[in-house]
């Protein structure tokens, strides 16, 4: 979810506690100990997992028994980072079909500042928030149907993560330190997820976040062996309604409202006149202010000028950014939607909070935290240039997926399939060389993509639209989606 701004070595050895509560405080128990297994994580209280090759930090693990879907085991926690002063959320769900054979999906929402447990809740999760309010019902599209997934809310003090002290983290880049030292320990502690396929998932704000988390976890590969810990098998990163080259995304907004792009166009013509005029200078503004040669002051201006001529004019309180094709009846404060609404009233149920094992110092639960917000905009994150993250993995070897709903306005196809197309990387040219073509399920047309890569050389590059989806692509179609990622898991296509 992206907010909608109305306003501008040695063999490695795994730490166990004693399965207790564990206090902020805290440190693990740090002494060496068999290998361990998820059947050995307890059910009450929690059991804590470190590591020596990532000094300061420790993840606090729970068996959560009896919720969402009792099929299916279930694991919540906290990552613990700078000495238990900070602490990141977490939930693990096993895959349904083979947990100890399926590959690992690891998922952050965007915002940013958005909880994961927003999209778990809404679309992706075994179980997903009932809209009337009443508890969460069986989700047969699951996206843990054929993979084991997390669920992370990052950065600090989003969802249920919060930090002793009040501290943040105010750019992606420093965000993915915690992510990455996540990944390792966890897979670390259960060696039958050592050299499990892993792929790096998330939407919205994601899009910039997973290139940057996955660049961080494939450098700290190199020098895993050494530190006595097994390199991740990062396979790839899939990133849905992604936010990935911010210039591209706002300037396409133009397109989305003005042309035949998705639904017929919304605005007045003197509007897109308008609209249409501005986006040269806005292009100009953006790459000479906040790219080459970054200054604070003139990207300020920069984009000040461009929300105000291309974002500005599709803004209303009945317009919907994540979806064109309805109306934001929820209110803009829930996002639209209003089961958001309900699913942060759901997780802020004391006995709810208390079968998780949520920390008694988190307060009330916020979906998206708007200082989180306002902290990466002073530092003009989203203006950071994330498509580099994007070809620097594909030269690597690491394979992307970029989805995108043809309804999404805030973070639309337009804009992602030109950024992908000026990508530079050595698959470039037989990326742009393809046609695109539909996509379907069990008959059904679901979209169109296309797919390039120089073989032997680089990762594999799949851009795909969702027709008649917005924002939230699982939500709409949920079939399209899950069908989407186990193809992609299991093939590399959709």
């Amino acid at each position: 979810m992206l907010f909608f701004q109305l306003a501008v070595g040695v063999l490695a050895t795994v730490a166990l506690a004693l399965q207790v509560p564990l206090q902020p405080s805290q440190a693990p128990l740090d002494f060496p100990a068999p290998e361990q297994s998820l059947a050995d994580v307890a059910s009450e209280g929690y059991t804590v997992l470190s590591h020596p090759a990532f000094s300061g930090y420790a993840i606090r693990v729970k068996r959560t028994e009896g919720w969402c879907d009792p099929g299916v085991k279930v694991y919540t926690g906290y990552l613990d980072v700078d000495q238990g002063a900070k602490h990141m959320w977490f939930y693990f769900f096993e895959s349904r079909r083979d947990p100890e054979n399926d590959d690992l999906v690891m998922w952050v929402s965007g915002g940013p500042g958005c909880s994961s447990s927003l999209d778990m809740l809404l679309q992706l999760g075994p179980c997903t928030m009932d809209p009337k309010g009443n508890g969460t019902i069986y989700n047969e599209y699951g996206w843990n149907t054929e993979a084991n997934i997390f669920f992370l809310d990052s950065p600090v003090n989003v969802g249920f993560s919060y930090a002793d002290f009040g501290e943040t983290v105010y750019t992606t880049e420093d965000a993915s330190k915690n992510a990455a030292a996540f990944a390792f320990i966890f897979t670390e502690a259960f060696p039958q997820f050592k050299g499990r396929p892993f792929h790096l998932a998330g939407s919205s704000y994601g899009g910039r976040y997973v290139p940057v988390f996955a660049s961080e976890i494939y450098d700290m590969n190199k020098g895993a062996e050494a530190k006595g810990f097994t390199p991740i098998n990062l396979k790839s990163i899939i990133i849905g309604d992604g936010i990935t080259d911010a210039k591209e995304t706002i300037l396409a907004y133009y397109d989305m409202a003005c042309t035949n792009a998705s639904v017929t166009p919304v605005l007045d013509i003197s509007t897109c006149v308008r609209m249409r005029r501005a986006v040269p200078r806005c292009r100009e503004m953006i790459t000479a202010s906040c790219e080459l040669e970054f200054s604070d002051l003139a990207c300020t201006a920069a984009t000040l000028f461009c929300e105000e001529e291309l974002s500005a004019p599709y803004r209303s309180p009945a317009r919907n950014p994540y979806d064109l094709s309805d109306d934001c009846s929820g209110g803009i404060e829930v996002l639209c939607y209003s089961i958001f609404g309900k699913i942060a009233e759901y997780l802020n149920n004391a006995e709810m909070r208390k079968l998780l094992g949520v920390d008694p110092q988190v307060g009330e639960f916020v979906g998206c935290n708007r200082t989180i917000l306002n902290a990466f905009s002073a530092r003009f994150d989203k203006y950071r240039p994330t498509q580099f993250y994007v070809s620097a993995l594909l030269e690597r070897g690491v394979d992307a997926l970029i989805y995108v709903g043809t309804y999404d306005w805030i973070c639309n196809w337009v804009g992602n399939a030109r950024w992908l197309e000026a990508l530079e990387w050595h698959g470039q040219e037989a990326f742009n060389a393809e046609q695109l073509n539909v996509w379907d399920v069990d008959g059904a047309r679901a979209g169109e993509w296309k797919a390039g890569q120089k073989k032997g050389q680089t990762g594999k590059l799949l851009f795909a639209t969702v027709e008649g989806a917005g924002h939230m692509v699982a939500y709409n179609k949920p079939k399209e989606a899950h069908t989407m990622l186990n193809k992609w898991i299991a093939e590399r296509g959709v």
